[in-house]
């Protein structure tokens, strides 16, 4: 989930734990996006997340950063500040990205996958930046990540191109070669959080194994990411 800082959400850090804890939300991870998504927070911001709380009103918070995939296979976000986070997203975004191409655009999101703080990819549903899923799905394989299925882009169907196609050709090649995935909300907005609705009905209509949704557990998705 996204709070103010990254320029088009709409919630406090405060805000979104209080609606995860009416959720009954164990664990939260916070992934402010970014340099190259417009409007978002200066680097600097994740230096100092060590003062922040890691439990509040009873929900344990982790604090990562949804980082551009750059053309070249090259990351947004520097070294230096990457090391101050929990764990880091990897996705493409139109607004800092050019399509190359289904090879090219996996190759690119698979260079970034070898980052050790990346752990996940970012909604990879869109075909307005297209993906060779059996390549991208053998990447995660090889460097440990979980790809996301995201509750958002369901909701935004018409804004991400195939995006349920594409999930379906995902989730199958996941439980082909045993990959996570892990679900999220996306949410940009405290009305938002926690909600998993479509995304969850996507796993029971493809009737996915559950084993392999990562986010079952607050241990679980902790020990993938080395915490």
């Amino acid at each position: 989930m996204h709070t103010l800082v990254s320029g088009h959400a709409y919630g406090t850090i405060r805000e979104m734990i209080h609606a995860a804890r009416e959720r009954n939300l164990k664990l939260i991870g916070i992934s402010e996006h970014g340099p190259g998504t417009p409007g978002t927070t200066d680097p600097f911001y994740f230096v100092n997340l060590q003062v922040i709380p890691g439990k509040i009103e009873g929900v344990e918070l982790l604090h990562g950063c949804e980082i551009n995939v750059l053309n070249g296979g090259r990351l947004s976000l520097e070294q230096k500040y990457i090391d101050h986070l929990d764990y880091a997203i990897v996705g493409i975004h139109k607004e800092c990205y050019s399509d190359e191409g289904k090879e090219k655009n996996t190759r690119n999101i698979i260079e970034c996958m070898k980052n050790e703080k990346v752990h996940f990819v970012s909604h990879p549903d869109d075909d307005h930046t297209p993906l060779d899923y059996e390549m991208l799905v053998k990447g995660a394989k090889e460097y440990q990540i979980a790809l996301e299925v995201n509750n958002s882009s369901l909701v935004k169907k018409d804004r991400r191109l195939n995006c349920y196609e594409n999930y379906r050709t995902m989730l199958s090649l996941c439980e082909k070669y045993q990959v996570p995935v892990i679900v999220s909300s996306d949410a940009h907005d405290p009305a938002w959080v926690g909600e998993f609705t479509l995304a969850c009905r996507l796993l029971e209509e493809t009737g996915f194994d559950r084993n392999l949704i990562l986010n079952t557990s607050s241990e679980r998705v902790k020990q993938f990411i080395g915490k």
